[in-house]
């Protein structure tokens, strides 16, 4: 019963004809149309994935339709979703799945229709060529990697560490929590005195739970957060308890350099941002799923790279061009 209210809401919203963007539906003007469904809509990642998903179709001449849960935890909507634009037989679907497993079975029946499927930014429990035709995303591993090697070097190889987890089955931020515990067992003076706490889908749930760990994080000398609701929660959190500053022990490195993130290190708040360029995911993941509908050759793993911002190289040219997209 809940799933057939929430498709039939979701139908009520599409059948509008446009997306914020202004970009017609399925069929509109003749033109080829994508969906593009994210994680979610409100989180500046998403937006700059949406700008660059913008700036695809313009340049190759499609229609895209971008929507998202209302909440970025909300598997049943995001499934519902992808049922809805496959029925509506939109050309392809561009995904950041929620759920690596739960995500599975609608795109398999997306792409049983003949509606080829793109994932982006997280990965899913699926065959690429098989079940979607490509993967557009950063090493998430490795994006975790350069966490922990920027906050050992913060520490100097020593003393106690937090990794404050997103949130279950989400494949890319569980990647990169495992690439930076591994990295960290590298280091042998550090040691990781929480790694089970989970922010949850929303700054708001991500800085409720850092208020919760307050008395480890006072134990803490450094703390990694593997995404941007999860950077911001904790750094909201550890402001209010007086924990931040240029004066004060904890380093913090989180991922996502959005521009309150940006500030906060401006500000001496955070040490580090490992960075995403979700403009770049945004555009190739449409680019991909229109060149494979024109007939052309296209990458099954598409690694759309990631860097470490720091308060050293934050004025380069090459990060100012990374997080103005």
């Amino acid at each position: 019963m809940l799933r057939r209210l929430v498709i039939a809401g979701l139908a009520a919203v599409l059948a509008v004809g446009c997306n914020k963007s202004g970009n017609t539906t399925a069929g509109g003007g003749g033109k080829m149309t994508i969906a593009v469904i994210p994680k979610g809509e409100t989180h500046s990642y998403w937006k700059a994935v949406h700008a660059g998903a913008d700036e695809a179709a313009k340049e190759l001449g499609v229609n895209i339709i971008w929507k998202g849960p209302l909440t970025e935890g909300d598997r049943e909507q995001q499934i519902a979703l992808v049922e809805q634009f496959a029925s509506q037989n939109v050309q392809g679907i561009v995904l950041a799945p929620l759920d690596k497993k739960a995500l599975v079975r609608p795109v398999k029946e997306a792409t049983a229709r003949k509606i080829p499927v793109v994932i982006i930014d997280s990965a899913l429990d699926g065959t690429v060529g098989t079940d979607f035709i490509s993967f557009v995303a950063t090493d998430n591993y490795k994006g975790g990697q350069m966490g922990g090697t920027e906050l050992a070097k913060l520490l100097n190889d020593k003393g106690k560490v937090v990794l404050l987890r997103y949130m279950a089955g989400s494949a890319s931020t569980e990647q990169r929590e495992q690439g930076f515990l591994d990295e960290i067992k590298k280091h042998p003076d550090i040691q990781v005195i929480s790694d089970n706490q989970e922010a949850g889908s929303t700054t708001d749930t991500a800085k409720d739970k850092s208020m919760q760990m307050l008395d480890t994080l006072r134990q803490a000398d450094g703390v990694f957060c593997p995404n941007e609701s999860a950077t911001l929660g904790m750094l909201q959190a550890l402001r209010q308890a007086n924990l931040l500053g240029k004066d004060k022990k904890l380093k913090f490195v989180g991922f996502d350099a959005t521009q309150p993130l940006v500030d906060a290190m401006k500000a001496g708040d955070i040490d580090a941002l490992v960075s995403q360029n979700p403009h770049k995911m945004g555009y190739l993941g449409v680019k991909t799923i229109v060149d494979y509908l024109h007939g052309g050759q296209i990458d099954q793993k598409i690694d759309t790279g990631a860097e470490l911002v720091t308060p050293d190289n934050l004025n380069t040219p090459d990060i100012q061009k990374l997080l103005n997209g």
